[in-house]
């Protein structure tokens, strides 16, 4: 990768100079709003949705939620990878582009790379695993990349990788573990900051924190806040400025990112994993005591581009608490339930990793609780970023027929083989 010399410091800052460098090259993508989604997700659980979880038989959470979703389905190639890969090749030099680049991907990363390259004019080799969908390989060589497939697993995948820097001498561009591709990442959460002041701005009834949007009675009130459901003190907020980001959590280059561009600012920043077979390592890894960083996952989740450890430069953001308020993983089942209202109710096309965070907000009894004690009365506005749209028809089509929800094969069971014929599955990048 690039002379580490040449990297700029992970702050806000090399943030916005990120964002200057790639902005001609990216879509600035919209935040849409959705008050079907919003009533739902301020809308108490029952009782009997609490069955079998930490909260069974304790009083439901009633919190106040605004949603805004930062569409990165409509960013090139259907997904926020372009902002990352496009930032890489801006920091690298002509002559250290010279032979191409190379990387391994089940299909989104592998794609922006691709599509970076060839604006740059250079190869491009992607390793994808076999486990990778027909469509994203389709997509891959669409934008003029050499694939090069590979095991499922990440020691055969490296392997491949080393070959082929051996043989044509490109360059790795990694899919998340390098600091170029986090402050790429994270661009999206700057413009999710303006687009959302702006948009209350203009309607300032989208917002919690419009005195217009609700009636906070006087006995709540507190002469340093609201007073919350626990006694905490909420300080009362500017109508605009988002309490809260949620994100996905694959590799965490875009998690990573997104905190890095929050930091010091009075938005929190939270993870969303699927917990399928253990995939939310980064979840897992926070709980132990002390936190450590899960190096190996094994998951045919349904949410494909999550399928991935956490990287160890986006781990020590991560897991840092000042940057990251924590992380919540959710079922397939659930998954597949909020993306069929984000394909309904919103008439937004999405694939299952860019609805974790929104199972979290809607089915997260944990993350809906400290919305609630945070919130206080008037509640909170939240951020949620839908990462991708990279799917078909015909794979919707199973996920919702006699796919995942019955219980039969699915999506999951599409190009799910090894080259040996196996079924083994291995740390597997978006």
């Amino acid at each position: 990768m690039a002379d580490t010399k040449k990297i700029p410091p992970l702050n806000r800052s090399s943030v916005q100079s990120a964002h200057q460098l790639i902005k001609s090259y990216i879509h600035r993508t919209p935040v849409l709003t959705s008050t079907t989604l919003s009533d739902l997700a301020s809308t108490p659980q029952t009782p009997e949705a609490l069955l079998g979880t930490a909260f069974e038989g304790q009083a439901v959470a009633r919190p106040k939620i605004r949603l805004f979703f930062k569409c990165e389905n409509y960013q090139r190639i259907g997904a926020f990878k372009c902002r990352g890969a496009f930032h890489s090749l801006a920091r690298l030099s002509d002559a250290e582009l010279s032979k191409g680049v190379v990387t391994h991907s089940s299909g989104n990363h592998a794609q922006a790379l691709a599509l970076a390259a060839r604006t740059r004019g250079i190869p491009a080799y992607i390793v994808m695993p076999t486990i990778s969908t027909p469509s994203k390989i389709a997509a891959t060589k669409g934008y003029g990349a050499e694939v090069i497939f590979s095991g499922s697993t990440s020691e055969e995948r490296e392997a491949v990788v080393e070959d082929v820097i051996k043989r044509t001498g490109a360059i790795l561009v990694p899919p998340y573990d390098h600091p170029n591709i986090i402050l790429g990442q994270g661009t999206m959460a700057l413009e999710m900051e303006e687009q959302v002041q702006d948009m209350v701005g203009n309607d300032p009834r989208l917002s919690v924190h419009s005195q217009s949007s609700h009636e906070v009675e006087e006995d709540n009130r507190h002469a340093n806040g609201t007073t919350t459901t626990n006694g905490h003190i909420a300080s009362p907020r500017a109508p605009g400025c988002l309490d809260a980001v949620i994100a996905p959590c694959g590799g965490g280059g875009m998690l990573s990112g997104i905190a890095t561009a929050l930091s010091g600012t009075s938005t929190l920043v939270f993870g969303a994993e699927p917990s399928f077979q253990g995939a939310d390592d980064c979840h897992r890894g926070l709980n132990c005591s002390p936190p450590m960083r899960i190096t190996s996952v094994k998951t045919l989740t349904i949410a494909d581009g999550l399928r991935t450890p956490v990287g160890v430069i986006p781990w020590s953001i991560i897991s840092d608490k000042r940057k990251v308020e924590g992380v919540f993983s959710v079922s397939d089942e659930q998954i597949l339930r909020a993306m069929r209202l984000v394909l309904e109710r919103m008439k937004v096309w999405v694939e299952p990793s860019a609805v974790v965070g929104l199972a979290v907000v809607l089915w997260d009894e944990g993350f809906r609780r400290l919305v609630e004690e945070r919130g206080g009365v008037e509640g909170w506005d939240v951020g949620v970023v839908l990462s991708g749209g990279n799917t078909t028809v015909e794979a919707v089509g199973r996920m919702f027929g006699a796919g995942e929800m019955s219980g039969e094969k699915g999506e999951r069971e599409e190009g799910k083989v090894g080259l040996d014929g196996g079924r083994e599955v291995e740390n597997v990048a978006g």
